[in-house]
């Protein structure tokens, strides 16, 4: 067995600032409590690349004594904690003394700080080895400057994301404290631009409003809730502004963020029904309680805290949110502004591509072309036999009542498809479908498309389920689940062409979606996204895919950088089957989306005849199949 050995003083400190010190983030965040510890009520805290090189935190709090200025450099310094009993009624922030020499032990540090009735004193220390100490003229208060952090330990720097990615996490870090102090004035610069910069009026919609902009601000509801000892207070989100994750969730117990698994599941089960299955609630709770209550000294981090009573605690913070959403009014419905632009003529025989009819409300053709395009279809409508209306009805018929035994894999089943002819192969195109008809051998019309392919259409259920009859069988479509796997396929193997935005949207993401975007920039643009940088943790989308225009771009993007976020390892072109994928269920057409004969008729050939298309991304199936034998057999024929 190995000598064991006593470490030296500088490899110790090394290891025990690995446990402080991860990246600058971290820094920040502890020196920002020391200065809310001290009593500021105005905090600047300005970075340059990242805060890697250089970091600067300045407060016009309480200062520190001539006499102390060295000692709070010492491990486990502090003047926040004397005796054991001192452990069960933490108040403060900090309380361990590990913060200042843990980040001088990795970095260039500078103090210069001032007492009210005392001069003020610069001191450096780098790496942990004192550098000096004389007098400096400077106000009340206390700014650290840290420079060059693991300039001694390459081995840590190696771990560092890009600037980029350091900032926004430097600056996510900013956003959780400023939420919850409202009372204080933060302002944060990074590489010279002011970023955040906030009132400090003691309100939390101002502070929310600040970080996360007016839409944010407008979908919250306070809420003010106290139960025995416990009170919660802050703000919860309206059900109908949901997110797709927990980011936008900030929890604080007496001002200290935290992200306790208790809190977590009161705020999911206050909004159980209430929010669509897959979205979450945002929310910036903050729960008070007296300190002896809460154990804050269980994690390194100080980002978990243990309860003495998690159910009192589930309650309060259920109860808070419960009644707040419960007293919400209903919605308001803002309708979109009349088009007052003259009807698009429709020309005859014109095709109406199959995209037109996933465009929202306010970006669809004006009712009178519908109106004009849909009765040039009448004479061919009414052409057709009373037999297929039949045809229909006994179908639904059958598929209602018929009995769930019969029903087995021989009689309705998955599609699955072989391709017929040449034209049938899976990277061609079916025919287009013309307004031409020829009357076939029973004299009633079919249009010349029929004629090619052999695909008879027969019309529609429920807006969602095309019904098709080709050779013996017939097929049930789910158009939305069909087309959004062609989209699917075509993504895989082409790059996409973007539109260009008239105006270009600017998003705003957490620190950790927005570096993610930005470093898989390549990815965005081969679907057909512009996007860049627009400071801070906001990006400017100048097109998007053709196949995405009209659509939310703002909602798009935040569920492309969230993607991204959460990938483990970086991102390779060959990997994105999940944002193709994304992408392409947004463009397809929808269940419940008018579309027309042409439509249909496109698409049943283009599934009929492919054999790739036989699930959807999600995995359901595209179509199923009913066999004219099968149907016989329950009319009894």
């Amino acid at each position: 067995m190995a000598r064991i050995n006593v470490l030296d003083k500088h490899v110790a400190e090394l290891i025990a600032a690995g446990e402080v010190v991860e990246r600058p983030s971290s820094v920040i965040k502890e020196l920002v409590e020391n200065c809310i510890d001290a009593g500021a009520d105005e905090i600047t805290v300005e970075i340059q690349n990242g805060g890697i090189t250089y970091m600067r935190v300045t407060d016009n709090g309480c200062g520190i004594a001539r006499d102390d200025v060295a000692t709070a450099f010492l491990r486990h310094a502090t003047s926040k904690v004397r005796l054991e009993s001192d452990l069960s009624n933490i108040g403060t922030l900090g309380f361990r003394g590990e913060a200042l020499a843990s980040i001088a032990a990795v970095a260039k540090v500078e103090m210069i700080t001032k007492t009210a009735d005392s001069d003020g004193v610069i001191y450096r220390i780098a790496g942990g080895e004192e550098q000096g100490i004389c007098d400096t003229g400077c106000p009340r208060g206390t700014t650290i400057i840290v420079r060059d952090l693991f300039y001694n330990t390459p081995a840590r720097m190696k771990f560092l994301k890009t600037d980029t990615g350091e900032g926004n996490a430097v600056e996510s870090m900013i956003d959780r404290i400023v939420l919850s102090h409202p009372e204080i004035s933060f302002k944060f610069i990074r590489d010279g631009k002011v970023t955040v910069n906030t009132q400090g009026d003691g309100r939390l919609i101002s502070a929310v409003y600040s970080v996360y902009g007016r839409d944010f601000a407008n979908g919250m509801i306070e809420t003010d809730y106290t139960i025995g000892q416990m009170r919660v207070h802050g703000l919860v989100c309206k059900p109908i502004m949901s997110q797709k994750n927990r980011n936008m969730q900030h929890f604080y117990v007496n001002g200290r963020y935290v992200r306790p698994k208790t809190m977590f599941a009161a705020v999911e089960q206050a909004y159980k029904n209430s929010i669509m299955v897959g979205k979450f609630a945002s929310c910036v709770l903050n729960l008070e309680l007296p300190c002896d209550m809460v154990d804050i000294n269980v994690h390194p981090a100080k980002t978990e805290v243990r309860f003495t009573n998690e159910k009192l605690v589930f309650d309060a913070v259920y109860y808070a949110v419960k009644s707040a959403i419960d007293c919400d009014s209903r919605p308001q419905i803002t309708l979109p502004k009349v088009d007052t632009a003259p009807p698009r003529e429709v020309t005859e025989g014109e095709q109406l591509g199959l995209h037109n009819s996933t465009k929202k409300a306010d970006t669809e053709p004006p009712k009178t072309a519908v109106v004009s395009a849909e009765a040039r279809h009448i004479p061919a409508r009414r052409a057709e036999p009373q037999i297929k209306r039949q045809v229909m009805e006994r179908v639904h018929e059958v598929l209602i009542n018929l009995p769930r035994a019969d029903v087995t894999a021989e009689s309705v089943e998955p599609a699955v498809f072989h391709s017929h002819s040449a034209q049938y192969r899976a990277d061609a195109c079916p025919p287009q479908p013309t307004a031409e008809t020829a009357p076939n051998a029973d004299g009633a019309q079919t249009t010349a498309a029929e004629e090619v392919t052999g695909v008879k259409l027969i019309g529609e259920a429920f807006d969602t389920y095309i019904i098709a009859e080709y050779a013996d069988e017939i097929y049930f479509i789910d158009k939305h689940a069909a087309h959004e796997r062609i989209l699917f396929e075509q993504l895989k193997r082409d790059k996409s062409v973007g539109q260009q935005l008239l105006t270009p949207v600017t998003v705003t993401l957490s620190g950790d979606e927005c570096s993610a975007l930005l470093e898989n920039i390549g990815a965005a643009e081969r679907l057909g996204f512009e996007i860049e940088g627009f400071g801070g943790t906001a990006v400017l989308v100048r097109s998007v895919p053709l196949m995405l225009s009209g659509m939310n771009v703002a909602e798009i993007v935040s569920e492309m950088a969230d993607g991204f976020a959460r990938q483990k390892h970086e991102v390779s072109l060959e990997h994105l089957d999940w944002l193709y994928h994304n992408v392409a269920c947004r463009a397809a057409i929808k269940a419940g989306n008018k579309s027309t004969d042409e439509e249909r008729l496109r698409l049943a050939e283009r599934i009929i005849g492919s054999d790739d298309i036989r699930y959807c991304p999600h995995g359901r199936p595209v179509a199923f199949r009913l066999t004219k034998r099968e149907l016989e057999k329950q009319f009894g024929r």
